[in-house]
């Protein structure tokens, strides 16, 4: 460094730490966005970038931070914080006239049940001594610590088998394998320290089923991917040992990257309680307005009149009654604060909570051969399966049982697999004897002999074709014992076509990273394997380039069959029509069809094309862009062997719920990736499609005009462009019956979304597969089939079970009650809410509008905790207007939940009105009696707090009754709490006016024995009874009316 006024002289050592200072946090701010530099064993090399240690905390508090962290969150809450302010006004004597304890007590209960929620869920687990670039040695049955390069294990290969159900739910074992150069390593302990390959690969992210890397070693480059990395929370499983080399740890790691929030759903109750919250809080205002207005108007023209008896306060005394009615204002606002309810939203969640417990219980959504129960995966979407409008449904596992079987197959335009037809019936032939084969799978069956009598005349292109099958796959194979071959298959398809392949002589027996054997009719066959060309939703096929004993090179191509006959060679033009047709008998059968292709490969063009494909696997930045391209390259030109057709019948009971589910006016849209052919046979098969239906149409345009014009014009169409969308969506909603074929998983997502935005109705979407999760993440409601097809959309859902025909229940049994419950409890809430609190304003007009109660402070802090929570409660978890089985019988009665009937403005005006008439004749009526009711001694009934136990009690047992007329459905738990909480309110009552509490806390409890003697009086409880007939009898006698004249289904369906 140098300074004109001084020179400064550095020591070297100094300046080498300040570069390597500077140059690591610019490598780390790089790094941090585009990739990530790995040393194995260079613990120096790793730690100059600050990678994030393996010390991971799950949990959100400490015994010291629980507090005031959770306290902080929960009054980021809007109701949590009003309740606050309300506190703190209560705190000033000059605009109070109630007790802190009338709100600390509610909003107390309120924030300790939310407390225990969030420290229950809470926890806290660690692994802390492991650093990214550490080789570290995991064994048999332990948790993976971090996401780690597998390096080296105890089975032949580099192989090692993992269980990843804390990552995607699936409990079948999956298979990883090390790269040959690393797997050489083996236990050597030596050999492993000294290993000093270099990793570069993507920074850290969530993909669990994505990995793009490189290792540098030895001046070579070896691609890395998913299929070599062990991921933290795996466990190892049928290995003794494995080594491997830490990429990431600690909060990097995939698991902990897929830790974040998932996009919160809300329900329109939620959105509209919300709404009437803030109505209710103006119309608080208003009141406390008029009241406020009132007490000015009071104070200057009549309260002057009474200076003589009572001295104003300083501020009035000058002649200031405007802030006297400022004050009044924000007394008022206290004392009707009630009407803001602060235990609705903790009450909406213990419903909700129970709702979802009913479902997991249910013991008639329990697949019992699968031993797989329904799981209600929120809370918070009960009363929302109450409201579909739109369903929509993947195919394959969802309606389908996705248990692959291969049926039948076309080879050389050659069809095999049909049945015979005779007198217009089809007739299946004779089972294949596969005996012939001793390494055939017994269970296999197959209806056509004559293809094994092509195979036995060793017909070329028939071998061709099964031996394609018995390599162009990813399946690996397990041989417990001699001959006893289980298939480890990534998708049911690709087990259905290795297993044919095995039972027509041509046996997929084992495979190491660059050979696969074979047993091509009993004769062990090697071939190398060069290349494979995976499989994505994109390509639509995937390829495998092997080189057979003979040294000829062949690439073997399996996919769609659209994909396939854009790449096929021009002189394959009469087979592909032939095939073609064999496809379309195929499709229209519902069976799925693939089209299978080969080529003959020179040994120039592929070493130029291997050298690209290193190239281009070993780049971290647009590695897959770059492996596509070179795909195309080489997958063109292909000659076509034929195709295979596999049968996957319908799940048991799929016809009938759609049935049903279309009774309930539920349109049902079929989203799936198949032919349109399959997709129709499926629809007529699951009654989506009938033949009494006669304006079908089908969307077959390639261009947007051709598409506009046929949606228009109602002929035939097939294509989705944005500018259509609107046009698209008019048409579909027109029609009785949607299948969408064809579809990729995004369009999936996008038809959903399409839907949901313009049709503001409440969707749900229902899969089994990855391919799915997208869809199911849009729709307000996502439902997860726990089929054969991992547990990615089951992880994705908000609702799992095992068989379709489940969502019949979840959705008019479940689904129904739900909504039902939450609606009739949000209205008698609402309603005792405005009918407690209302009366504290009529008295207004007649205390001078002095902000004065009518209730003791102890009956306003229990009114709402304890003597009417339980009884909504019970309302709001076991009520049931029809029962279960009715639910089934008369779908139609889902109708109201879709139109948003049972609770909506209307009805909340309904409520507040009904609360308002109670209000007004709990005041009046008691108030109106009390000039003339004396007691049995002949002495008058005055003072205030008699009034107040009259409509304290009044109010009570008008609310129990109003509750037990409210309930359609009544339990053992209804009675306890409905007529517990009338008992509670009595002892409370005597015990609060006792001489015991009196003479210990005199000050609390000054009103001794007022409840003894106005209670004991027999004309005090005609007072009662005459008021409770009152504010009951106007409602009973509409509802009454309103079924004898107007009666609604449900009505019907009771009176049955």
């Amino acid at each position: 460094m140098y300074n004109k006024k001084k020179s400064v002289n550095i020591p070297s050592r100094v300046l080498q730490l300040a570069n390597i200072l500077w140059l690591s946090c610019a490598v780390y701010c790089f790094h941090l966005e585009e990739e990530r530099h790995v040393r194995a064993n260079d613990k120096d090399y790793n730690e100059k970038i600050p990678y994030a240690d393996n010390h991971i905390k799950t949990c959100k508090y400490n015994v010291f931070t629980f507090l005031p962290i959770n306290l902080f969150e929960q009054f980021q809450r809007a109701a949590n914080a009003y309740f606050l302010v309300l506190l703190m006004l209560q705190l000033i004597p000059e605009i109070s006239s109630l007790s802190w304890v009338t709100t600390t007590v509610p909003l107390v209960m309120v924030l300790v049940i939310t407390a225990v929620k969030d420290a229950t869920d809470d926890y806290n687990e660690k692994w802390m001594n492991v650093r990214v670039g550490d080789i570290i040695k995991l064994e048999n049955n332990h948790f993976v610590a971090a996401d780690i390069l597998l390096l080296s294990s105890s089975e032949p290969y580099g192989l090692c088998y993992i269980e990843t159900a804390e990552l995607d739910g699936e409990t079948n074992l999956k298979v990883r394998q090390a790269l040959t150069v690393t797997s050489d390593l083996g236990a050597d302990i030596t050999k492993l320290a000294d290993f000093n390959g270099e990793v570069i690969c993507e920074p850290p992210n969530n993909k669990l089923d994505k990995f793009t890397g490189t290792l540098y070693w030895r001046d070579n480059k070896y691609p890395l991917d998913n299929e070599k990395m062990l991921l933290r929370g795996c466990v190892l499983r049928n290995t003794d040992w494995c080594f491997g080399m830490v990429v990431f740890a600690g909060l990097q790691t995939k698991l902990m990257q897929n830790c974040g929030r998932t996009k919160f759903k809300r329900t329109s109750i939620d959105k509209l309680m919300n709404t009437l919250v803030l109505w209710i809080f103006g119309f608080l205002v208003c009141m406390g307005v008029i009241l406020a207005i009132g007490n000015t108007i009071w104070e200057q023209k009549v309260g002057r009149s009474f200076g003589v008896y009572l001295l104003w306060d300083e501020p009035i005394r000058n002649n200031n009654v405007v802030f006297s009615g400022f004050l009044t204002f924000w007394s008022y606002i206290i004392i009707l604060n009630t009407m803001v309810p602060i235990s609705l939203y903790v009450s909406v969640e213990v419903i909700r909570l129970g709702h979802s417990y009913f479902i997991n219980w249910d013991r008639k959504m329990y697949y019992i051969q699968k031993n797989t129960p329904a799981e209600a995966r929120t809370t918070t979407l009960n009363e929302e399966l109450g409201q579909v409008e739109f369903i929509f449904s993947d195919k394959t596992g969802t309606l389908t049982q996705n248990i692959m079987v291969f049926n039948k197959c076309s080879i050389n335009g050659k069809s095999y697999g049909t049945m015979d037809i005779w007198n217009k019936l089809y007739i299946r032939t004779a089972c294949v004897d596969f005996s012939f084969n001793p390494l055939s799978d017994r269970k296999f069956k197959f209806h056509d002999s004559s293809l094994v009598e092509a195979i036995k005349m060793e017909e070329p292109s028939v071998q061709e074709f099964f031996r394609l099958l018995a390599l162009c796959h990813t399946v690996m194979p397990e041989e417990k014992n001699e001959g006893e071959l289980v298939y480890q298959a990534q998708s049911p398809d690709e087990g259905a076509l290795v297993t044919a392949a095995r039972n027509f002589g041509f046996v997929f027996r084992s495979r190491t990273p660059e050979t696969v054997t074979l047993y091509e009719m009993g004769t062990a066959v090697n071939y190398q394997l060069l290349a494979i060309l995976d499989f994505n939703n994109v390509r639509k096929r995937m390829s495998v380039i092997v080189r057979n004993p003979a040294g000829h090179i062949k690439l073997y191509c399996k996919g769609a069959d659209t994909i396939i006959f854009d790449r096929l060679d021009p002189s394959n033009h009469v087979l592909m029509n032939t095939t073609s047709e064999h496809l379309y008998e195929f499709a229209g059968e519902g069976l799925r069809t693939l089209a299978l292709a080969y080529k003959d490969l020179d040994e120039n063009v592929l070493e130029e094309w291997m050298k690209k494909l290193l190239y281009a696997s070993t780049v971290i930045e647009n590695r897959e862009e770059g492996l596509a391209d070179l795909y195309e390259e080489i997958e063109t030109g292909l000659m076509l062997l034929g195709a295979t057709a596999v049968e996957d019948k319908l799940q048991e009971g799929v016809p009938e719920t759609i049935a049903c589910l279309t009774l309930a006016s539920i349109k049902i849209w079929v989203l799936t990736g198949d032919k349109l052919e399959t997709a129709m046979n499926i629809g007529y098969s699951c009654n989506m499609l009938r033949d009494d239906m006669n304006e079908v149409f089908i969307i077959s345009g390639h261009s947007a005009l051709e598409v506009q014009q046929q949606l228009r014009l109602g002929l035939r169409a097939h294509a989705l462009e944005p500018e259509l969308e609107k046009v698209f969506l008019e048409t579909a909603c027109l029609c009785k019956t949607v299948i969408c074929c064809r579809v990729t998983p995004m369009q999936k997502a996008q038809v959903v979304e399409l839907v949901k935005t313009n049709k503001m109705a409440v969707t749900l979407a229902i899969g089994d597969g990855a391919n799915d999760v997208s869809m199911i993440k849009t729709a307000h409601i996502g439902v997860g089939i726990s089929g054969q097809e991992g547990m990615q959309a089951v992880l994705a859902s908000d609702y799992s079970f095992a068989q379709f025909r489940y969502l019949q229940r979840l959705l008019l049994v479940h689904g129904r009650w739900s909504y039902f419950r939450m609606c009739n409890f949000l209205f008698y809430f609402f309603y005792k809410n405005f009918a407690f609190t209302l009366v504290h304003f009529w008295f207004g007009f007649f205390c001078g509008f002095s902000a004065q109660t009518v209730y003791d402070q102890w009956f306003i802090t229990l009114f709402n905790i304890v003597y009417t929570s339980l009884p909504v409660l019970a309302m709001g978890l076991f009520d049931q207007d029809v029962n279960e089985a009715n639910s089934h019988r008369y779908p139609s009665l889902y109708r109201p939940g879709q139109l948003n009937l049972l609770f909506n403005k209307r009805q909340f005006f309904l409520c507040t009105l009904q609360g308002m008439g109670t209000s007004f004749l709990l005041f009046f009526i008691p108030y109106g009696a009390f000039c003339l009711v004396v007691r049995d001694d002949g002495s008058h009934i005055s003072d205030q707090q008699a009034f107040a136990v009259i409509i304290s009690t009044s109010l009570v047992i008008v609310v129990s009754v109003q509750i037990g007329l409210d309930t359609y459905y009544w339990t053992a738990v209804n009675h306890v709490f409905v007529w517990g909480s009338l008992a509670v309110y009595f002892a409370i009552l005597f015990a609060m006016h006792s001489d015991g509490l009196f003479s210990m806390f005199p000050s609390h409890f000054p009103f001794i024995g007022t409840a003894r003697n106005c209670l004991t009086q027999k004309s005090v409880w005609l007072v009662i009874m005459l008021t409770t007939v009152a504010c009951v009898m106007p409602g009973l006698a509409v509802r009454f009316l309103k079924t004898d004249l107007y009666p609604t289904l449900t009505d019907k369906v009771k009176g049955t």
